[in-house]
């Protein structure tokens, strides 16, 4: 009695271990696939210029604060100089990886726009530049004013004009204009000053010339270890002395005849993979998240940030402001730039 009252505990019994069984052997079959339902993390390229993606620069924040609302890898390609960068997209072409450039400016936005590898960003938000400035394929990031930065503490009978410095024994460095985005503003920054003129600036300025730089880096670094009096570099560069160094002995030289400004911008691949995270990134640009971080590049940011400007920005601030558009600034750049080999070719 007991078996035949038995039986069907024992049926219930073989039931749960044949269920037990299958289910095991689900699990084993699965487990030896790979797991197909777990998405890859998207990474977004950009390609920036050298001295952005230094721990000390820029970049190191900006991939922080983007990536804490993006769920992706923001991954900043170093590229060498802004016209390094736009020899690089335009050489790949579509088949390039880059998602986004950054640091661009609008001396050479014209070039970089007639390649047709960029595409419509589509961005509404608005900057706060001291010119105006709309562009449907670049949005800016940060601006700034080229100058001359010194040591107080080892000159002291300043320049105030181009003519000035032409006329003085200070020695200075200078970026090349045909692969830095500073050495190119320096060359329409005179040009549009003198017109005409310019190659008679440029003879008077060749003695002063130690050396010409392929970029910003180089001839800082040589500013830095005390080989030149002056260095191309811009009005906000004291800052950084003052702000990451406490040191106060670096100034710019304030012309009388105004400043060049340079609008450094990012745009998007038309054959980027990530077009849509690409736009994100460019919407965050306007984000305060963003332009509270960028001031690290030593740059205005191109829309106020809620914290402020660092102190020591303004103290260097002209009171005139120069910029060709992006169209002005292609049409003058070859002659411009033929009538400086001309001079420092001798």
């Amino acid at each position: 009695m007991e078996y035949l009252q038995a039986r069907p505990v024992l049926s219930q019994l073989e039931k749960d271990m044949k269920t037990s069984i299958l289910a095991l052997g689900f699990v084993s079959v699965v487990a030896g696939f790979p797991c197909a339902a777990v998405a890859k993390t998207p990474v977004l390229n950009v390609l920036t210029y050298d001295s952005f993606n230094e721990e000390w620069g820029a970049g190191p924040s900006v991939e922080k604060a983007f990536e804490a609302s993006c769920s992706c890898d923001l991954k900043f390609v170093s590229g060498g100089s802004a016209a390094t960068m736009v020899a690089r997209v335009q050489m790949e072409g579509k088949s390039s990886d880059i998602d986004v450039v950054l640091g661009l400016d609008t001396n050479m936005t014209a070039a970089a726009t007639a390649s047709g590898l960029f595409a419509p960003h589509g961005q509404t938000w608005k900057n706060d530049l001291p010119v105006s400035f709309s562009d449907p394929y670049f949005v800016p990031y940060d601006w700034g004013w080229l100058a001359f930065v010194y040591n107080k503490n080892k000159l002291s009978d300043v320049p105030k004009t181009f003519e000035e410095l032409a006329a003085s024994d200070i020695k200075i460095v200078i970026e090349d204009p045909r692969s830095s985005a500073p050495g190119l503003g320096l060359l329409l920054w005179i040009k549009t000053i003198y017109g005409d003129k310019a190659k008679e600036i440029w003879t008077g300025l060749a003695d002063n010339i130690v050396t010409v730089t392929p970029s910003w880096a180089g001839a800082y670094g040589m500013f830095t270890e005390g080989e030149v009096d002056m260095v191309l570099s811009y009005t906000t560069s004291p800052a950084y002395h003052l702000i990451a160094e406490n040191d106060d002995t670096k100034a710019a030289a304030v012309f009388d005849e105004g400043h060049y400004m340079q609008i450094e911008v990012a745009g998007k691949l038309a054959a980027t993979d990530q077009p849509e995270l690409a736009d994100q990134f460019l919407a965050f640009i306007g984000s305060d998240a963003f332009q509270s971080v960028i001031t690290k590049n030593w740059a205005y940011p191109a829309v106020t940030p809620s914290v402020g400007l660092p102190e020591g920005f303004d103290r260097f601030r002209p009171a005139k402001s120069l910029i060709l558009s992006a169209t002005d600034a292609v049409a003058v750049r070859d002659g411009a730039l033929a009538e400086w080999q001309a001079v420092l070719a001798k």
